[in-house]
């Protein structure tokens, strides 16, 4: 049973790695990596006691009832899954990262190629899951959304590593890809020119940055989280047309010929290393696509394993429905 149970934990932690190593893949949602390794209903779960738990904490306190009904809630989440999960998403993560920084640093075109056809494979989730074909009502939202997403992507993000306020910001921002389906969180922080000062801070092991933004995540988690739960249940499919709108206005932040200064966020028609960059770009397509093709497979096998319960609510649903949770 011991054995067992370590192997168990062995193999938690490994699914774990692999989801941190795509949270690092601007593109590559770590949600939709959960999924297919099986993780993803009860890393959510965990989450949603977690979050309830501080939120408890917070109220109980100050009114002197203490931590009784935060502890009870804590003590709900599957730490034994948790904790090997959460050890493997960091190692995951760091790993990848400490390989992601150079490559982004010294091969700057080429990393925005893969990045870009990443992003673009991923278009297809919340495009696919607006439901009805688009009609005129649909595609001036997702211009307008396409369109403020090019711009803010245009202004220079200079100096804001430097602005806590900004750092603690984008830790929520980016925490809000739990779920929004296909987004990614380090995509978001691409967008925002706040991905490779977080790299750096990872490799470079700046916990006053870290740490700043892990408050971010946690505030973004209990707050941020919550409005695109409601707006997900309440506006589901104006938010999805919303949200492919702005995630295709952004790809202006990984186009591969930009300037080379910081300060310069032009954008130049393709002159050198036009072959290789695109070759890099559809390898990154691809395998997006292929992420999504298992994950489509798997929920497939999922509604035959159902039995025709049609009390059961479609995998695509259900998604959703665990999305909501949070």
């Amino acid at each position: 049973m011991a054995k067992q149970a370590s192997s168990s934990r062995v193999t938690d932690a490994f699914k774990g790695s692999l989801v941190g190593t795509s949270e690092a893949l601007p593109g590559i949602s770590g949600g939709t990596v959960a999924l297919i390794v099986g993780v993803y209903e009860r890393l959510i779960a965990g989450a949603s006691h977690v979050t309830s738990a501080i939120r408890l904490g917070i109220a109980d306190v100050p009114r002197g009832q203490g931590l009784r009904r935060a502890g009870e809630e804590f003590r709900k989440a599957d730490w034994q899954m948790i904790v090997p999960l959460m050890i493997g998403m960091v190692v995951g993560l760091l790993l990848s990262s400490r390989l992601l920084a150079p490559l982004v640093t010294d091969h700057k075109q080429y990393a925005y190629a893969v990045f870009f056809g990443l992003v673009l494979a991923s278009l297809w989730v919340p495009f696919s899951a607006s439901g009805r074909r688009w009609g005129l009502r649909e595609w001036p939202l997702a211009l307008l959304g396409a369109g403020a997403a090019f711009w803010l992507t245009s202004l220079s993000a200079t100096g804001s590593a430097d602005n806590m306020l900004v750092v603690f910001f984008s830790g929520a921002i980016a925490v809000s890809a739990l779920i929004l389906p296909g987004l990614s969180g380090s995509f978001l922080l691409l967008a925002l020119g706040m991905y490779e000062p977080t790299i750096e801070a990872l490799n470079e092991r700046d916990f006053g940055y870290l740490g700043v933004f892990l408050a971010g995540l946690l505030v973004g988690l209990a707050l941020i989280v919550k409005v695109l739960r409601w707006l997900l249940e309440n506006f589901h499919r104006v938010t999805l047309v919303i949200l492919t709108g702005v995630m295709a206005g952004a790809l202006r932040a990984l186009w591969p010929w930009q300037g080379e200064d910081e300060h310069d966020t032009s954008l130049y028609a393709p002159t050198e290393g036009v072959p290789l960059t695109l070759a890099l770009a559809l390898a990154g397509f691809v395998v997006v696509a292929t992420v999504l093709v298992i994950g489509h497979r798997k929920e497939q096998a999922a509604a035959a394993g159902r039995d025709g319960d049609d009390d059961t609510p479609p995998p695509g649903q259900r998604a959703r429905r665990r999305h909501a949770k949070v």
